[in-house]
């Protein structure tokens, strides 16, 4: 059995023991957190619709930094360069529960 959630402004699919990051949450490690079902997947039957009460819980286990992005900005004959860096932030979780 799996499910597809939404964490922020992604989709993830999870299984119980996955470990994912999500989008940046500000909740202490160890504790729980619920992620909205979009679709579940158990066997042969797919559930997109009447998942209002499916929940996935997941457990906090830290936070994570994404890779590096640099942002370089050139025009030609006219000398301006710009040079801009990202990090994004997130926070690590393990799926603990599916409930549909």
């Amino acid at each position: 059995m799996y499910a597809i959630v939404r964490a922020g402004a992604k989709q993830q699919k999870v299984v119980v023991g996955d470990v994912i990051e999500i989008d940046k949450v500000s909740t202490a490690v160890g504790d729980t957190l619920t992620l909205p079902v979009v679709m579940a997947v158990d066997g042969e039957s797919v559930t997109t619709t009447g998942l209002g009460e499916a929940a996935v819980t997941v457990e906090v286990l830290g936070a994570t930094k994404g890779p590096k992005i640099v942002i370089q900005k050139y025009k030609n004959k006219t000398g301006y360069k710009k040079r801009q860096g990202h990090r994004q932030k997130y926070t690590q979780v393990k799926v603990t529960d599916i409930k549909l």
